[in-house]
């Protein structure tokens, strides 16, 4: 910053600056005859370590990043803009800025030092209520602020608990919800069903298909297995070929039901309706199991894939307790 004179030489008006709206201009022009004007060039950061400090926009324009780096794309960027200030909450703290402040272009600055700053608000009601005003607007827009990050911090939290490309929830998905799944089901002293889902042969069908046909038939499966869901109940990706089925509420018999519904629709599921060559259907073993009053999700997991085994030692295609 380089200094440049006073106000009370600089030519500018109180009339332009906000915070004295309303107040007795003559009384504030005298009050702030000889507070320092300052030139800081375009891209200059304004850095206070020593005490706080007013400052208002002549001419010129200002960037506040509250978070701490100016110009950064993560934190809440302000335009301070001419006749406007900066570094009120520092002066009500008594504390240094730590705000991160740059010009955006080569701006003039009306300096106000802390002291003087109060002595204005303790003899003038109208400042007072202006600087309120402004702090109001600002909590306000700080506040605007936190709702839209915490809806986007949510929005990607949902993005991570999803499989990018079936849309199926995942496995960390999974690990967070399976054990708070179990916990209900024991207190409420419900039933609780578990079914894993491999398509059968998928290495070959890769092979032969190439890997964007696996994925299309992956999606295919995936699609099978979330439209012949209840509401209430979870189609995962486990990884790889392998899905998964969380059914809340459901007993070992209508778990099966389910699983040899699923099998028969996997057996119809068509890939591309469209295409000359005929592809083959996609067919899956299905393991179900039911948690045990004194079993744990790790061991509901354990008991699904063993029945996933025996499905697949049966011939694959079909249904396994």
């Amino acid at each position: 910053m380089k200094h440049i004179g006073k106000f009370g030489q600089s030519g500018h008006k109180v009339d332009d600056l906000q915070l004295f709206r309303g107040a007795d201009m003559a009384a504030a022009a005298r009050a702030i005859a000889e507070c320092d004007v300052v030139r800081v060039t375009e891209g200059e950061p304004i850095e206070d370590t020593v005490r706080a400090r007013l400052y208002i926009v002549l001419t010129g324009m200002l960037e506040v990043e509250t978070d701490g780096h100016a110009g950064g794309s993560d934190g809440n960027v302000n335009r301070i803009l001419p006749g406007e200030s900066v570094g009120e909450q520092s002066v009500l703290d008594d504390a240094v800025n730590l705000d991160a402040v740059r010009a955006v272009e080569d701006t003039t600055l009306l300096v106000i030092e802390s002291e003087l700053a109060w002595e204005l608000i303790d003899h003038s009601n109208a400042v007072a209520r202006n600087l309120l005003r402004l702090l109001s607007f600002r909590i306000r827009a700080t506040n605007a602020m936190l709702r839209r990050r915490q809806k986007l911090g949510e929005f990607y939290r949902q993005l991570s608990l999803n499989d990018t490309l079936t849309g199926l929830y995942n496995r960390t998905w999974l690990a967070d919800m399976l054990p708070k799944l179990v916990g209900r089901a024991r207190a409420q002293g419900s039933p609780l069903a578990l079914l894993m889902v491999d398509l059968d042969n998928f290495k070959k069908f890769n092979d032969t298909h190439g890997h964007l046909v696996g994925d299309a038939a992956l999606c295919a499966a995936a699609n099978v297995i979330r439209d012949g869901l209840r509401p209430s109940d979870f189609a995962v990706r486990y990884g790889g070929e392998e899905l998964m089925a969380v059914l809340p509420d459901t007993s070992g018999d209508l778990a099966h039901m389910v699983a040899d519904r699923l099998c028969q629709k996997m057996r119809e599921a068509v890939l591309f309706p469209d295409m000359r060559v005929p592809m083959p259907h996609l067919t899956a073993c299905f393991g179900v199991a039911v948690l045990d009053p004194d079993t744990d999700e790790t061991a509901l997991i354990e008991a699904a894939d063993a029945a996933l085994y025996r499905a697949k030692e049966a011939g694959r295609n079909c249904v396994s307790r």
